[in-house]
Formats: structure tokens, sequence, C-alpha cells
């Protein structure tokens, strides 16, 4: 995996945290009651698989793992960092932007959860 790859990873979810920040204004979600939160996280769960899954069946056979854990490590990782600079250090919530904004900080636990087993569903079924 060159530099390409995790170029494009890097790109795609920085765009998408991009849009997903614009679309929360004007309060990052917070306007919103935590139960539209949860089904809006649910919501949005099911395609971010599709879509990974996708990327796994057309991994080359034998890298499907390791495209998994790489997957994870940019849906968790470069977003867990832009929301600490935004929320923690420019909104001035520090760590406790973690509790506040549950419902993003879920999204840097599941993928690990999720996306490793994904890729070893993918390649044993290859």
């Amino acid at each position: 995996m060159g530099i390409t790859f995790h170029f494009k990873r890097l790109a795609c979810v920085s765009v998408a945290w991009l849009l997903f920040w614009l679309a929360g204004l004007p309060d990052y979600y917070r306007q919103y009651a935590w139960e539209t939160m949860l089904v809006f996280d649910l919501v949005i769960l099911v395609p971010i698989c599709v879509i990974i899954h996708r990327s796994l069946c057309r991994a080359p056979a034998g890298t499907r793992k390791a495209h998994a854990i790489w997957w994870a490590f940019y849906i968790s990782i470069p977003l867990f960092v832009y929301d600490a600079l935004y929320c923690g250090i420019y909104l001035g919530h520090g760590p406790a932007f973690l509790i506040q904004y549950w419902y993003i900080t879920v999204y840097y636990l599941l993928p690990w959860l999720i996306f490793p087993a994904l890729g070893r569903r993918v390649e044993n079924r290859a």
C-alpha cells in the first residue's frame, strides 16, 4: 500500500468530515435531541459499512484484513484529531467534548470493532 493509497483515504475522510461539519452547523449537531442523533448515527453507519465492504471486496486477495485496519484508522484517528481541534480546542470543551459530542465519539471506536471483522469475513469468503 503506497502513498497514493494513504493519501486517497485521508483526503476522502477529510472531505467527509468537512461536509459533516458543515451539515452540523450551527452547533455541530447539538441543536438536535439525543434520540435524533442516535438514529442519525445508526442511519449513517449502514452506508459507511457498505462503502467499506465494497472497498474490501475490490482489494487484492490477502490484503483485505490490512485494508480493513487502515480504513478503521482513517475513519477514526484523523476524525478524532479534527474533532479535538474543533470541539476540544476551538470551542473550548477540552477532553469533555468526548462526552458532550458522544454521537461523534462512537465513530472513534465503531470502525475498530466493525471493519476488521468485515475484512476477515470478506477475506474468508473469497
